[in-house]
């Protein structure tokens, strides 16, 4: 498959995954499977499932067995986001082109709805038959979310960037946050997909090499799109970090240098697989993809 078609495959069966694993909006609460329905389910890049599929593929897994991780990473990821939206932290009122959930239903329903996202992405990798996997690597899944998502990972992340709202850091502090508000589950996304197909410990060392650059790499990507995308295109307000004067790589180093530094490190992340040969094409496209997309 070429790019496009491999990515709408993906895409395809994470959605399925996405509205097979969802409560039903007719059962109660309804409001509150309505707006997860929402948050989880009004489209996106899908970015994450991508890189499951792609590293699990690429190692030789089964596809059945990653619609497990790539959803509830995806449902991990909802939940960030509509936590990120809220009035108490970005303020955002559009999302994926739409209204953002506490926009579209309430902010005690969003709080709500994102809150049970979080359990839910755990449940799916605890039962999910298709995985297929013996326990201990389940239980590695999980445990890997679990510490991309915590204090020392996503939510940290959102922490420090909170903190950081015109202040201007240095280029390791702006680092450590793209690590933590992005990397964390970019890099689980490539474990995750790697765990399904047993890789060894020297792949994974590979691996995360690659997952750590690629995801500074896509930090900085958005945030040049923050600057140069249109709103209907990317599906967040345009040009928000900069009226929030959040610490971004153009804000410090310019866009020029933005734009120098994301095509650098994706050299480096597509080096960093370079032992694993032919196998790991899938990975080398999606990664190019993420660093090269608009929106």
């Amino acid at each position: 498959m070429n790019l496009t078609e491999m990515t709408r495959a993906w895409i395809a069966r994470v959605e399925d995954k996405l509205d097979a694993v969802l409560p039903p909006p007719t059962e109660a609460p309804r409001s509150l499977h309505e707006a997860m329905r929402y948050s989880v389910l009004g489209g996106g890049k899908r970015i994450r499932p991508l890189l499951v599929y792609a590293a699990g593929v690429s190692l030789g897994a089964n596809e059945n067995q990653l619609d497990a991780p790539a959803a509830a990473i995806e449902l991990m990821h909802a939940f960030s986001l509509v936590h990120d939206d809220l009035p108490a932290m970005d303020d955002d009122d559009l999302r994926r082109g739409r209204p953002t959930t506490h926009k579209a239903f309430d902010e005690a329903t969003a709080i709500l709805a994102a809150d049970a996202l979080q359990p839910l992405a755990f449940k799916v990798l605890a039962d999910d038959a298709a995985l297929n996997v013996e326990a201990d690597t389940r239980l590695r899944m999980i445990s890997l979310l679990a510490s991309a998502c915590g204090s020392l990972g996503m939510t940290g992340g959102q922490s420090i960037d909170l903190k950081s709202e015109g202040q201007r850091l240095d280029a390791a502090e702006l680092e450590h946050m793209y690590k933590l508000k992005t990397g964390c589950l970019l890099e689980v996304s490539v474990l995750s997909g790697a765990c399904a197909a047993q890789a060894d410990e020297s792949t994974l060392v590979l691996l995360r090499e690659y997952a750590d650059k690629l995801g500074l790499a896509f930090q900085i990507c958005d945030d040049i799109l923050d600057i140069e995308g249109a709103t209907e295109v990317i599906g967040k307000t345009q040009g928000a970090d900069v009226f929030r004067n959040k610490a971004t790589w153009p804000a410090l180093f310019g866009l020029d240098e933005a734009k120098r530094k994301s095509a650098e490190l994706l050299d480096e992340a597509l080096h960093a697989i370079e032992p694993l040969g032919g196998q790991a094409d899938p990975l080398r496209a999606i990664g190019t993809y993420i660093v090269n997309r608009d929106r």
